[in-house]
């Protein structure tokens, strides 16, 4: 693999506004109208994605190894979340990430996602030779 295209500082950012599509109830995580803990996660998920898109190496993608996340206040319908994410560490081809989810000036939600670079042909070939 290449050298490391991806230093430590790099930050992204997404927005959600949340629908009944995005709540407990629809995605069968609970029976509450509010933003589902899955959706929170997907959406930190996604920062990390966007943070590593510009540097990304041709032929190159990553994917998710690991997330730890605490989910701390009720995000109802209507409202706009924002998600961060940015570089901690980087060791080799695992790459760890901070994030939060905000609403205004409340955290939605905090922690860690840790993503690791492959090659995408060869990532792709392995997933195909499971089916």
């Amino acid at each position: 693999m290449q050298e490391q295209p991806f230093p430590t500082g790099l930050v992204a950012r997404v927005e959600l506004t949340v629908t009944a599509a995005d709540t407990a109830t629809a995605v069968g995580s609970g029976d509450v109208p509010v933003l589902a803990t899955p959706r929170v996660v997907a959406l930190a998920e996604a920062a990390t994605v966007a943070a590593t898109a510009a540097p990304m190496p041709p032929g190159r993608t990553t994917v998710g190894t690991r997330v730890e996340l605490d989910h701390l206040a009720a995000t109802p319908v209507g409202r706009t979340v924002v998600a961060q994410a940015r570089l901690a560490a980087v060791d080799g081809r695992r790459l760890a990430f901070e994030v939060a989810v905000t609403d205004g000036d409340e955290t939605v939600a905090r922690g860690r996602v840790e993503r690791v670079l492959v090659d995408r042909e060869r990532f792709l070939a392995r997933v195909g030779e499971g089916a």
